[in-house]
């Protein structure tokens, strides 16, 4: 890697900038030990934080540049989205927020590195998480010319040691009580990590949340929303039209507010470590919980079979790093032709942690009550059974008359009589 040319394309490098001590010193650190100019590229997905204060700091550590891209809609429609046609949860859990989130950020990153001539694109990952691999593997399925710098991986500092580098050079460092929480937040939920939580028998502090209440202290009273889907999106609440991104904030808000979305687990990280994760998403529950209920009502069993079985591998894909992979593309669309009818209106109960679908209609719905009744509305043509079980069940009746033939013994008589 070339130091010293000034002014050239390859002395530009895209860093994912969060405004953290760690990317801020790493503005002078691409600087001064690899020569390159640095742009810093800071994701709006719905973060907390001033982002005209993040993109200032930037410069003021050393950027030649900063940019701050408004993602949330983006985030929403590109990555959300799919996943909740996937119903993804890693792990049967984790609803994938910072997950999601690293390919977009890749992916804002390359076009920066497009629009600015730059050779390189940088993250402030350590070597023992995921995201590293998230960053690295999204941009590489992007634009594999793109050099990609890592220098946490081997710039070993400790943070009083980042504090000091960072005071001698003159980069601002917030002067704040230090959260012994590794914390990650956007529109889809909130990550929480380090600390006592890395001690697995222990339960989480009532300060390692932020978006939700206690189950304990949350109203004594349910709260019941209904969620309006339109081809499998979201666009409703109580009737009410309501952008993504607004509808799954105002659900962040109501659902935490019921102590909905708390998940504490045991989680296989891609690098081969178990990691203790607390995670809070509200929406995120409640909404995958009320997408899958809808689609129970109006897509048939074969369908579902298929799908159910696909939703696992998005989700572990999302994980692993692999979003932008042929087999996730070629999944999302399938799902996207079954989610024409996942369409109608969910009604859900929070209360004290936990949210229940408790109500579901839809124009697609194929529950007809006249069939599912035992009342005398019942038109089920139940002479038809009987017909039906015969020739269900004539493959066994074949498979148990091919055994009495070979012996009448039981299976493990003929196999070894074989």
């Amino acid at each position: 890697m070339a130091k010293g040319k000034e002014g050239s394309e390859r002395d530009k490098v895209v860093l994912a900038y969060s405004g953290g001590l760690d990317t801020s010193v790493l503005v002078s650190w691409l600087r001064e030990e690899r020569g390159l100019e640095v742009i810093a590229l800071t994701a709006d997905l719905g973060q907390p934080g001033d982002m005209e204060t993040i993109r200032e700091k930037a410069l003021k550590s050393g950027a030649i540049a900063a940019e701050v891209v408004d993602a949330r809609e983006v985030f929403a429609t590109d990555f959300i989205v799919p996943a909740l046609w996937a119903n993804a949860l890693y792990q049967g859990s984790y609803p994938l927020a910072t997950a999601l989130a690293r390919p977009l950020i890749a992916r804002l990153q390359v076009e920066a590195a497009h629009r600015q001539g730059a050779k390189y694109i940088a993250h402030g990952c350590t070597g023992k998480g995921n995201d590293q691999v998230r960053f690295e593997v999204a941009a590489t399925a992007l634009d594999p010319s793109l050099e990609i710098i890592a220098p946490m991986r081997e710039w070993t500092m400790t943070r009083e040691g980042e504090i000091e580098y960072a005071r001698d050079r003159g980069i601002p460092v917030p002067v704040t009580a230090e959260s012994p929480y590794s914390v990650d937040e956007n529109l889809w939920g909130r990550s929480c990590e380090c600390g006592i939580l890395e001690d697995p028998w222990q339960e989480p502090p009532d300060d390692a949340y932020e978006w939700t209440v206690s189950p304990e202290r949350a109203p004594d009273e349910p709260a019941y929303i209904e969620i309006g889907f339109s081809g499998g999106i979201p666009v409703s609440i109580d009737g009410n039209r309501v952008g993504l991104v607004e509808l799954i904030e105002m659900l962040n808000r109501t659902g935490g507010r019921n102590g909905v979305g708390r998940i504490d687990i045991i989680e296989d990280r891609l690098v081969g470590i178990k990691s203790r994760e607390i995670y809070e998403a509200p929406a995120a529950t409640i909404l995958v919980g009320a997408h899958r209920d809808l689609e129970q009502l109006t897509l048939t069993r074969e369908a579902l079979s298929g799908k159910r079985f696909l939703e696992q591998r998005v989700a572990e894909m999302a994980y692993e790093g692999l979003w932008f992979s042929p087999l996730n593309r070629a999944i999302e669309a399938f799902n996207r032709t079954l989610e024409e009818r996942v369409t109608g209106t969910v009604r859900v109960k929070l209360y004290k942690g936990t949210a229940t679908v408790v109500g579901r209609r839809s124009p697609y719905s194929l529950y007809d009550l006249g069939l599912a009744t035992y009342e005398d509305e019942d038109v089920f043509d139940h002479a038809a059974s009987a017909g039906f079980i015969k020739l269900w069940g004539l493959p066994l009746k074949v498979w148990a008359e091919s055994q009495r033939k070979a012996g009448g013994g039981t299976d493990e008589d003929v196999g070894g009589a074989v």
